[in-house]
């Protein structure tokens, strides 16, 4: 299978959804890891099949209408499941309490208000158990209510936010009616001792919740906070709690909070969805969670909802009504501030102001002070991103394999044109950064799959992919060189470790005599080609680092994982070594561009020019305050402040200097 992060819960309730329309019994078995047969009308076998990128799925049926189920899953299969990408993670550091933010669409990272505290277990303890007929029968009753919920939720989620966020709801429904679960529960009240409804539903539901957490892929087991979900929205719902008091009364009515500093701090041990979906963004400011981690489902909506939020605050003691705040740039949380909240409620106002004053100074270029232009470009995965970069100088990234990435045969060259021009169009002339497929690791493509590899980050990736199926390439180049011909554009290769590999790609780009006007460049993703850079870098007219990769293979630090996700710091003084290192080594006349998330933060921005980086790519909605702190810039300060940070002793004491 192709799909990045497996047969998640999401998929997981597709393949659930089909197989419970046939009149037939169907199994799913994970021929790559020998488990299975599980029943694929059940979510939590599915789910927790242990189904990864590139593993081989059989599907088997028997009874009357087999074959049409094998046909109906075979072809969901090929459309990847119908699964949506998540958004992308955002992510901040250092600070008091370390924390890991996601930016919402309100384009503010910061709060100030009372501590909503809804980090406690549902109690239980005032439960009155009767005999095991009423305990099935009000096991069956929260069932019911917690189903309307959902539905509810998932509806309202439909409506206001987006459909892809709805499907949340979908998974947590099928895990609600999962036949092995309610076997479960109501096998535990026939046949245990004293067993209780509360006691069965909580007992089933952990023991998935754990399934989840054995898992090998970091995304699926984080899944785990879905289930808890459930069985929290269960308990309330037979101990006669409502669906407010499970999020502090977050989710309720009532005055308007008046602002980012006029409301509450929602304080949660792990944010489910149906929370993030459900908390009053008029009386909640902003949301603390204590788990680490991006890719919750919580963690999605709240962004796409535009509300604040921390990640990864951890044990603080955080008493109820106390005065809290955040800052998820500066990944800073802080309780009961000495001087009342005054510096963050500044901060606000200042963010605030900021960011309005950079859509207004959008359009303008972003010149330092002391005179020097600083290109500020978008990195785009769609037509759309393109069309949305407001004020964008270009863009300095096009990944194509996001551009492709549902297709499940490979574009023609005529189609990749086609796109290239979009984007083109969008930007008006300006030039744009194509990257070739970049794929590997957590970058599937549905065309090209890949052999398992025991560690992929360290794999078959980017240029290394294509060494082996140079056809998809060579259609990939004719469509560049087309493009090139009309409009300015840059092509750039991938995850490149050697000059061997940047002449072969050159090679290859070379026996399709493209047109005068293209420059050539390559990714700097690996330590090794930083510390290379005067030799992998002779003859091209650019190289772009990718900050990611380059922090993670430095600090060896998976930022997927949220236990050393941490460590994965794009301003690590050790990174900053290896960018200063590819500024002063490129061959004269090979500009250095930066590409990655480290572009996209305005403070980190003002370090990477001081560095001497010549031109930044980041994420679109980024581009206009990145610039305006561009602005504000003197280069020789910026050159002080970055010479200093090469020598600090870690990214928070970085963070601390910014």
């Amino acid at each position: 299978m192709s799909n990045e992060h497996g047969l998640h819960a999401r998929p997981a309730a597709k393949v659930v959804g089909v197989a419970q329309r046939f009149h037939a019994n169907v199994t799913l078995t994970n021929l790559t890891t020998g488990k299975g047969p599980v029943d694929a009308g059940s979510l939590s076998m599915v789910a927790t099949l242990n189904a990864q990128q590139g593993h081989r799925l059989r599907i088997s049926a028997s009874g009357p209408e087999a074959d049409a189920a094998v046909a109906a899953l075979g072809a969901l299969a090929d459309r990847g499941f119908d699964d949506v990408p998540t958004p992308a993670d955002a992510s901040g550091a250092g600070g008091a309490a370390r924390g890991r933010g996601g930016r919402g669409g309100s384009g503010l990272d910061v709060a100030v208000g009372v501590a909503v505290v809804a980090d406690q277990d549902v109690d239980l303890s005032g439960y009155q158990a009767g005999d095991v007929d009423v305990e099935r029968q009000r096991a069956k009753d929260g069932m019911r209510v917690a189903e309307g919920q959902l539905t509810a939720l998932r509806d309202e989620t439909a409506k206001t936010v987006g459909t892809a966020e709805a499907s949340i709801f979908d998974a947590q429904l099928a895990l609600l009616g999962d036949v092995m679960v309610q076997d479960a529960v109501f096998r535990a009240i026939t046949q245990g001792e004293d067993k209780s409804a509360p006691d069965a539903w909580k007992a089933a539901l952990d023991a998935v919740a754990a399934d989840f957490e054995a898992l090998d892929d970091p995304y699926q087991r984080e899944r785990a906070q879905d289930v808890r979900s459930v069985r929290d929205r269960v308990l309330r719902a037979l101990v006669g709690q409502d669906e407010a008091a499970g999020a502090g009364g977050a989710t309720g009515g009532g005055p308007a909070g008046g602002g980012p500093t006029g409301g509450g701090v929602l304080v949660v041990r792990e944010l489910d969805a149906a929370t993030a979906a459900g908390v009053d963004a008029e009386r909640i400011v902003g949301i603390a969670v204590r788990a680490a981690g991006t890719t919750g489902h919580g963690v999605i909506v709240a962004r796409s909802r535009g509300i604040p939020l921390i990640t990864g605050i951890g044990d603080v003691v955080v008493p109820a009504g106390a005065l809290v705040g955040f800052d998820a740039r500066a990944g800073e949380f802080v309780v009961d501030p000495a001087d009342g909240g005054e510096r963050l409620r500044a901060v606000v106002q200042e963010r605030t102001a900021e960011r309005e004053g950079a859509l207004v100074a959008a359009e303008q270029p972003a010149v330092t002070l002391d005179g020097r232009t600083i290109a500020v470009l978008a990195n785009v995965g769609s037509v759309q991103d393109a069309l949305d970069a407001r004020g964008a100088d270009g863009s300095g990234l096009v990944r194509t394999e996001v551009l492709f990435g549902e297709r499940r045969v490979a574009p023609t060259v005529e189609e990749q044109v086609e796109v290239f021009r979009a984007i083109a169009a969008a930007f008006q002339g300006k030039p744009i950064t194509i990257r070739t497929w970049d794929i590997g690791g957590d970058k599937p493509l549905a065309f090209l799959p890949q052999e398992q590899e025991a560690n992929p980050f360290l794999g078959e990736r980017g240029i290394r992919v294509f060494r082996r199926r140079p056809e998809l390439l060579r259609d990939q180049l004719k469509a560049i060189c087309q493009v090139a011909a009309e409009t300015p554009v840059q092509v750039m290769f991938p995850m490149v470790t050697t000059a061997e590999e940047v002449a072969w790609a050159r090679a290859e780009l070379d026996a399709l005599e493209p047109p005068p006007g293209l420059k050539v460049g390559i990714m700097v993703e690996v330590p090794a080609a930083a510390l290379r850079i005067a030799t992998l870098a002779e003859g091209l007219d650019f190289v772009s680092i990718g900050t990611n990769d380059l922090t993670q293979y430095t600090t060896a630090s998976d930022r997927g994982n949220t236990f050393v996700a941490g460590l994965a710091d794009g301003l690590d003084p050790a990174v900053l070594q290896l960018i200063d290192r590819v500024v002063r080594g490129v061959p004269d006349g090979v500009e250095v561009a930066v590409c990655g998330d480290l572009a996209s933060d305005p403070s980190a921005a003002v370090v990477l020019a001081g560095l001497g980086v010549h031109e930044l790519s980041a994420v679109g909605p980024q581009v206009p305050t990145v610039k305006a702190r561009l602005r504000q810039t003197n280069l020789e300060d910026a050159a002080t402040l970055a010479a200093a940070a090469l020598s600090l002793p870690s990214a928070a004491a970085v963070r601390a200097q910014l």
